[in-house]
């Protein structure tokens, strides 16, 4: 199927997206920048809001809000994944969405961001000498990189940063944290805690994956006074609207 034969095309005469979100409210607005309408489908494992594709060899979308976290990111993922390889109509793309906190410098608040990389933060073990990620453990992977042509098509249509997006289990609360947050990782834009548990999930399905985020705090000490979800989520839907062109352009492309 489409990108997983060729990086970065959809080749699926009627290819088949599935967003994941951590709550409904971003799954919402994921749905207010795609066309058509939504319709509740109920799986085993997982809910989804299907938008059907709006002409003839173009995109369809499964929306799900899969929870809050890597584990339950995987989780819901997964089995929307493998319900839809059972039912013969597997996916050609995973998009993780949401918002996120923005890394000071690089992610201004209000700001868009799409990952060339998905980075586990915290995944691995503390040690006298540092912080040793899974992969110096000797297992697993820390890390998984979208289809380079399709982020760069993404951040041309969207104006969003591409850069290094971090999944963390506990959120960064401290300005101590965001300093060592940017002094292991140079090329991070922004931290959120979802999506390297759909890309593992992806990857085990071998499906291609990419992550976007719009930035509604900063990375950092907790000041709820400042965050601009509400903006963040009118960001993402905008977001949405501009991408949509892009996945059926480039499902047309490879035709």
């Amino acid at each position: 199927m489409g990108v997983r034969a060729e990086e970065g095309r959809l080749t699926t005469a009627t290819a088949r997206v599935l967003v994941t979100t951590a709550v409904p409210a971003e799954r919402d607005a994921v749905a207010r920048g795609l066309p058509g309408a939504g319709e509740p489908v109920t799986l085993p494992g997982v809910t989804l809001l299907r938008i059907a594709e709006t002409s003839p060899g173009g995109v369809g979308y499964d929306l799900s809000a899969v929870g809050v976290g890597p584990a339950r990111a995987a989780a819901g993922t997964a089995a929307a994944l493998t319900a839809a390889a059972v039912g013969d109509r597997p996916y050609d793309l995973v998009v993780s969405a949401g918002i996120a906190g923005g890394l000071a410098g690089r992610a201004p608040i209000g700001g868009l961001v799409v990952a060339d990389e998905i980075t586990a933060a915290d995944l691995g073990a503390e040690t006298a000498d540092g912080f040793l990620p899974v992969t110096e453990l000797g297992f697993g992977t820390v890390a998984h990189r979208p289809p380079a042509e399709l982020t760069r098509a993404c951040a041309a249509a969207t104006g969003a940063a591409a850069g290094t997006v971090l999944t963390a289990s506990t959120v960064t609360g401290t300005a101590s944290r965001a300093d060592l947050l940017r002094a292991r990782h140079p090329r991070a834009l922004a931290e959120a805690m979802e999506g390297f548990g759909v890309a593992e999930a992806a990857a085990a399905h071998g499906v291609p994956v990419m992550e976007l985020r719009a930035i509604s705090n900063a990375v950092g000490p907790r000041d709820r006074a400042a965050w601009r979800v509400e903006e963040a989520l009118a960001t993402l839907a905008a977001a949405f609207e501009k991408l949509a062109p892009v996945l059926e352009t480039w499902n047309h492309d490879a035709l």
